[in-house]
């Protein structure tokens, strides 16, 4: 865009006003060193009759621009990622509700009946159905199916992770890496992120009572579950999650930036664990008050 020439002055340089397609790519990567009069400007080229038909042409140019780059984005490693590791813990959570509910269903015909999913899935597998309702039976199909497509969820986020985020997964494991980005809303967003935000990612309640004053501020979210912190003594995990949450922090710039496998990570990572650890290794003591 020159300042000089109305016609190559604004993002309707050169673009069809018929073409839309054409019209959000220009919106999508056009810019312009000062704001000027594009109204103006635009029918002075020739490309709109008047300032009314240029903001419909504006606004019919962002309106595509705006549907061409969510799509992208919803195209792109990470979102995938996302939306299979929630659709992987639906599948779970469902699965484990239902299954629930076929254990007391299941129970007041056969005082034998078992529990948990895989009540279900013996309970589909039998060859005599003889003696169990139809329905009971179908809502035991459709429990083994929802766990069955949960393992099939978790084995795709298990592959596809470390091709998205090699340094986070190596450090967090692929399914935990995956939730993170997940609860952050893509690796860019995560990758914004500081690493005590990371720290607290999934305690959001908690969060919002601390907030409130009902309750203390919490040490850690869904990190919990690393053997970092869950192998560490009670009275150690806060720091043992903020030494994870700080290495993984910089594993998802890292992952975004650049891509680029960085081992280093995960020595200093289990360097400073350890470091972290020894202050109550042999110390005898029960845990006391948990750093939590």
């Amino acid at each position: 865009m020159t300042a000089t020439d109305p016609e190559r002055s604004g993002w309707f340089a050169d673009v069809d006003p018929t073409d839309p397609e054409a019209a959000a790519d220009a919106v999508r990567t056009g810019s312009a060193d000062e704001p000027r009069e594009w109204p103006t400007l635009a029918v002075e080229s020739g490309v709109a009759d008047d300032a009314e038909d240029y903001y419909e042409l504006l606004k019919a140019a962002t309106t595509a621009a705006a549907r061409a780059e969510v799509t992208d984005r919803e195209a792109a490693d990470d979102r995938q990622l996302v939306h299979a590791v929630r659709a992987m813990d639906d599948c779970e959570r469902t699965a484990n509700e239902l299954a629930e509910r076929l254990s007391e269903w299941g129970g007041t015909v056969d005082p034998e009946a078992g529990t948990g999913v895989e009540y279900a899935r013996e309970l589909a597998a039998e060859d005599d159905h003889e003696d169990v309702p139809d329905r009971i039976l179908s809502l035991a199909e459709r429990v083994a199916a929802l766990a069955d497509e949960a393992a099939d969820l978790r084995e795709f986020v298990e592959r596809q992770t470390p091709s998205v985020a090699p340094n986070l997964a190596a450090l967090a494991g692929p399914v935990l890496a995956a939730r993170l980005i997940s609860l952050a809303g893509g690796l860019e967003a995560l990758a914004k992120k500081p690493s005590g935000t990371i720290q607290v990612l999934g305690a959001e309640d908690a969060l919002f009572a601390h907030l409130q004053g009902h309750a203390p501020s919490p040490k850690h979210g869904v990190i919990y579950v690393h053997d970092a912190v869950q192998g560490t003594h009670p009275g150690e995990r806060g720091s043992a999650a903020r030494a994870l949450a700080g290495k993984l922090a910089i594993a998802a710039r890292v992952d975004h930036y650049s891509g680029e496998r960085k081992p280093e990570l995960d020595a200093e990572l289990a360097e400073r664990l350890e470091t972290i650890r020894a202050r109550t290794d042999g110390d005898g003591s029960d845990g006391g008050e948990a750093d939590e």
